[in-house]
């Protein structure tokens, strides 16, 4: 499997300074990548490292799923409650409490209003320490599901990476395939970029009203795309130029 750990920076690229997104909306490689269809499936089931990662990387196919009539499991890893450890707004109990009512209006907007959450509460920036639970957990939502699917395992991302793992080896337990989205890749990596396993990525292409709900979707995850409060602290996570790469007319998944 191709990882972008032996050859990432030292600095933390998610920090650093990101790949402006009419950069991949240029490259050419797009073509490349061949399309992979959505379903038939009678139950898929998506992994969150964090409540709004499954939206951002698959919430165009969700809404896809969902329209085709696709019983749809979300698992949330961890609650989130570490996205603003330094908030004078939200305590991190706050924070649980409004990233899950996020998700539950976000699946409204997808047309997934009857989707099923389940909170495994694992501590957020810790998936990695509870990796066997997750996977054991994962293992057991995903018996009887068509599909799986996850973050990537390069997207580096500690909890994103580990989420990633323990879905492999749960569909690999539950002999089912396993798709993994990226989220961070698009702002770290470049068009063509060699630490990126594009041999093994495949699109899904979003119509325009599949376009408008994810975009709705985003949009519910106030505590994310905008700032909390006027402190540092309360900065927003996903600023509009991070948003632009999950805003596009499709999505990709590493097979």
């Amino acid at each position: 499997m191709t990882d972008a750990t032996s050859v990432r920076p030292t600095a933390d690229p998610i920090q650093a300074p990101g790949t402006p997104e009419a950069a991949w909306r240029a490259w050419p490689g797009w073509a490349d990548l061949p399309d992979i269809p959505v379903g038939p499936f009678t139950r898929v089931a998506v992994v969150a490292a964090h409540p709004d990662d499954e939206v951002l990387g698959f919430g165009g196919t969700l809404a896809l799923l969902a329209a085709a009539g696709t019983r749809i499991t979300v698992v949330a890893v961890t609650d989130g409650e570490a996205s603003h450890p330094d908030s004078t707004v939200l305590t991190a109990d706050d924070l649980v409490r409004v990233r899950a009512a996020e998700t539950r209006a976000a699946l409204a907007e997808l047309g997934a209003p009857e989707a099923t959450v389940v909170p495994l509460h694992v501590p957020d920036t810790r998936v990695a320490v509870h990796e066997d639970h997750v996977a054991a957990r994962l293992a057991e939502i995903a018996e009887g599901a068509d599909l799986l699917v996850a973050p990537w395992t390069g997207d580096v991302h500690g909890d994103h990476e580990a989420a990633g793992r323990a879905a492999l080896r749960a569909a690999q337990a539950a002999g089912i395939p396993c798709w993994l989205y990226p989220v961070w890749m698009w702002h770290w990596a470049a068009p063509g970029d060699p630490r990126v396993p594009w041999g093994r990525a495949a699109r899904i292409t979003l119509p325009p009203d599949v376009r408008i709900r994810k975009r709705a979707a985003i949009d519910r995850f106030v505590s994310q795309i905008a700032p909390l409060g006027p402190g540092p602290g309360d900065a927003a996570i996903l600023p509009p130029d991070e948003l632009a790469h999950h805003t596009r007319d499709l999505e990709v998944v590493f097979r």
